[in-house]
């Protein structure tokens, strides 16, 4: 039997017995076999990427190579692609978070050769104990190296995450003429060229990126309301099962509750849930149980549910290549799929707080670095955070490029400099940050479009054979309309005009306080914290959420009738809801503020007015409390624990209290400034104290 014939035998069982292999898949397949080279894929979702790996993985067993390892960046991937090997026969296994019971017997099973292939995260390359222990011999009797998602490994690309920078170090360690296949279907040229040239000396295999099932349109609605309202009215005459995506995980948990109450079977998605409760919503939609999961971008790379019958978002992706990747979750296996954006107006803003998350400057990695080098053991990233001017996330995913960049090494207890020279790349880094803001320019013209939407994203992917679809809205009309009934308007703006989020109390300080000469550690003491408060609403929500920042954007002034009225509706809520407060306000306290004095003193003299409460007086802040702002937890609360003062006529009152202050401020961001002025006022005499806010940061 030929090594064609063979791999047509185990494609058949993979993917049925009509299943025929493209002749790119066998391109691929032959390479990776037959030369043992190293491969990249840029090929359109549901082309058959992963056919290719299966089937070179069932040829290259035969022969007699080692197991293959597919570095995978989402859980819900791996769980369909063990189902998936199975079929043909090839026993597969996941080394990931959410399986740690398991490691020491799936290791035992890749040494007695019963793995033929193992799913890693990329998060695990990273770790110190896999990375140290078992990464070496995997990488010394590895059969085939597969890099799925490969433009995760670009800091071009739109999903560019740090922890697959450690693949250039596993590519090292391979032994030689280990095959290597790469595939993504959302790689431009630049980043195509990029992970190219990380692989080294590889075959490019690029493909058409038409997707002829997929029927692209986009409806500009006035607002949120209208755009939920329009779901309600239409999504049970959108085919079969699908997608609703939106962009922040207040919107998914807003948006569905919505749909929920208009009587559809939905269920929301988003990277805080529980992996348990994601399983079960990915088995609902896969089995048809319910209309769609309203989801943030945690459901995208290798979600496969061959039938999906729509994919609609709620706001709009920054980049139309993130855009063209997760609307290709739909129409895999069917004949037509409606692909729907309805862009928001408040998608910029939202665009430019992920943009803020970006890789730090140069004089904050020095920082971190100066830190590391002059510690005499490992710092922890807890440890290292107090010290240095980041948040958590931003410096985690520093640490990590520096990590692969040699500069930094995690090992146990934490990170450590290896005191080795390091260039930071400004100019590259600033060209990055042109692309995006070039991307999102693409988006907003991909909104308001007038030719073929297809022809523009496979345009934008450098796809040479871009053509007209002929399908799409522009090419051959709308298909929706962008009425909405009058009931479902009412309902949406009743559903998005509920005002009232509770403000969580922060009940212990930040570790590592000590270390930058802060003597607070441990639980807040009761007797100290604030209760838990209000605020009207998020600043990432869909409804309250776009005049909160128009309004904290806005020159100070006096706090408008209509957010006013927010204030008023949360207030009552709280008074009278199951969460109500424990006693009603004895007086009202105000945060000062440097930066919208007006709003702030408005905001308190209308709630003491229409509570008909005495307004006790402000807390008044020093320069210092501005700048905490821009830190990370520890940073804030050394600028922020001395940086206010009760004055003697405020805590004068405060011990004459029969009950709570209400503590009264315009935004809450880590919740700090709460913290720390609740704690001033208890210690002066409050008997309680009822955190209270116009918005919350997220």
């Amino acid at each position: 039997m030929g090594v064609r014939q063979e791999a047509s035998v185990v494609l058949k069982k993979l993917a049925g017995p009509s299943a025929e292999l493209r002749e790119d898949q066998w391109i691929a397949i032959e390479a990776l076999v037959g030369r043992h080279r190293r491969v990249l894929c840029v090929q359109r979702t549901g082309w058959g990427k992963s056919a290719v790996y299966f089937v070179a993985t069932a040829l290259l067993r035969a022969r007699g190579a080692g197991p293959t390892v597919i570095v995978s960046p989402l859980l819900a991937l791996m769980r369909n692609q063990v189902d998936a090997a199975a079929r043909a026969g090839i026993t597969a296994r996941t080394i990931n978070s959410a399986n740690l019971e398991e490691w020491d017997e799936i290791t035992a099973e890749i040494t007695a050769g019963a793995v033929d292939v193992l799913l890693v995260s990329p998060e695990r390359l990273n770790n110190p104990d896999f990375r140290d222990n078992v990464l070496p011999k995997l990488a010394a009797t590895t059969g085939l190296l597969v890099v799925d998602e490969a433009h995760c490994v670009s800091d071009w690309g739109h999903d560019f995450r740090p922890d697959y920078r450690r693949l250039r170090t596993l590519l090292l360690d391979l032994a030689p003429g280990t095959p290597v296949l790469a595939t993504t279907a959302t790689a431009n040229a630049r980043v195509t060229e990029d992970v190219a040239e990380q692989l080294g000396d590889a075959l490019v295999l690029r493909g058409s990126l038409d997707r002829e099932s997929l029927r692209l349109g986009s409806l500009t609605l006035p607002s949120a309301a209208h755009r939920l309202a329009w779901l309600a009215d239409h999504l049970r005459d959108l085919p079969g099962s699908g997608i609703i995506y939106t962009l922040t995980v207040a919107g998914a948990h807003e948006a569905a509750a919505y749909l929920r109450g208009q009587g559809y079977e939905v269920a929301a998605y988003t990277g805080q849930s529980e992996d348990s409760d994601r399983r079960a919503a990915e088995a609902d939609l896969l089995d048809n149980r319910i209309k769609a999961l309203v989801a943030t971008s945690a459901l995208g790379m290798g979600f496969d549910k061959p039938d999906l019958g729509f994919v609609v978002h709620l706001g709009a992706p920054s980049s139309p290549i993130a855009y063209y990747q997760q609307v290709g979750r739909a129409g895999r296996a069917v004949r037509k799929a409606d692909v729907l954006l309805l862009p928001g107006t408040e998608d910029a803003a939202i665009w430019r707080y992920f943009a803020s998350l970006a890789f730090p400057p140069e004089e904050q990695v020095r920082a971190v670095l100066d830190v590391l080098a002059a510690a005499d053991r490992p710092l922890s990233t807890a440890a290292l955070e107090p010290r240095v001017e980041l948040r958590r996330n931003r410096l985690e995913l520093m640490l990590k490029v520096l990590d692969v960049d040699g500069a930094v090494r995690r090992v146990r207890g934490g990170w450590e400099s290896t005191g080795l020279t390091w260039e930071h790349d400004t100019a590259r880094y600033a060209r990055i940050s042109e692309a995006r803001a070039a991307e999102q320019e693409s988006m907003r013209q991909y909104a308001a479009l007038t030719s073929c939407r297809m022809e523009y994203l496979r345009s934008l992917l450098d796809d040479p054979a871009a053509t007209p679809c002929g399908r799409c809205d522009n090419c051959a009309g709308a298909w929706y309309s962008t009425e909405v009934s009058g009931d479902a308007l009412a309902s949406a703006r009743a559903h998005l005009g509920r005002a009232g989020v509770e403000i969580a109390p922060r009940r212990m300080w930040p570790t590592g306080l000590s270390a930058i000469g802060v003597s607070l550690s441990g639980k807040i003491p009761a007797g100290e914290q604030a209760l838990p408060g209000r605020a009207i609403g998020r600043l990432s929500d869909l409804g309250w959420g776009d005049k909160l920042r128009r309004l904290l954007a806005s020159p100070d002034g006096p706090v408008p009738d209509d957010v006013f009225a927010g204030v008023v509706a949360t207030l009552a809520e709280w008074a009278k809801g199951e969460d109500r407060w424990p006693e009603r306000p004895a007086g009202v306290v105000v945060v000062g503020s440097h930066s919208t004095p007006r709003l702030v003193e408005s905001l308190g003299e209308r709630i003491a007015e229409v509570g008909r409460l005495p307004l006790l007086g402000t807390v008044t802040p020093s320069a210092s409390a501005d700048a905490a702002s821009r830190t990370n937890s520890a940073q804030r609360v050394r600028a922020l624990h001395a940086a206010f003062t009760v004055p003697p006529s405020l805590a004068s009152r405060l011990p004459t209290l029969t009950g709570p202050v209400l503590l009264v401020d315009d935004l809450v961001d880590s919740g700090w400034t709460m913290a720390i002025v609740a704690r001033l006022l208890r210690q002066s005499g409050a008997p309680a104290v009822l955190p209270f806010a116009l918005a919350l940061s997220a």
